[in-house]
């Protein structure tokens, strides 16, 4: 296999619970290939790829590393991507973090 739909590689590496989900996030323009945004599940991702995916509290950057036919356990996802670190502008969690909540601002 040299390409997968979006939907299914999301489903594999167990980004998401359901296929379902997969899509409507993919749907929604919450993932995006290679910086362009994603507008239809069935959009291609190929090994090299990178996929942005904004979750609920978190943005994931993940690299394509393989497919799967079928979804396995998590230790078998794992071995379908790598993680990458978003960049410090798109990390959700480092917006208006203070170390110290109680001091003024």
């Amino acid at each position: 296999m040299d390409r997968q739909r979006i939907d299914k590689w999301l489903w594999h590496a167990r980004v998401v619970r359901t296929r379902a989900a997969a899509a409507d996030l993919a749907a929604s323009g919450h993932v995006r290939i290679n910086g362009r945004r994603v507008d239809a599940p069935s959009r291609a991702v190929r090994p090299g790829d990178v996929v942005t995916v904004a979750l609920d509290r978190a943005v994931r950057v993940l690299k394509v590393v393989a497919f799967a036919e079928r979804r396995g356990s998590a230790d078998e996802a794992r071995a379908l991507c790598e993680t990458l670190e978003p960049s410090q502008g798109s990390a959700a969690g480092h917006r208006g973090a203070r170390t110290n909540p109680k001091a003024p601002r």
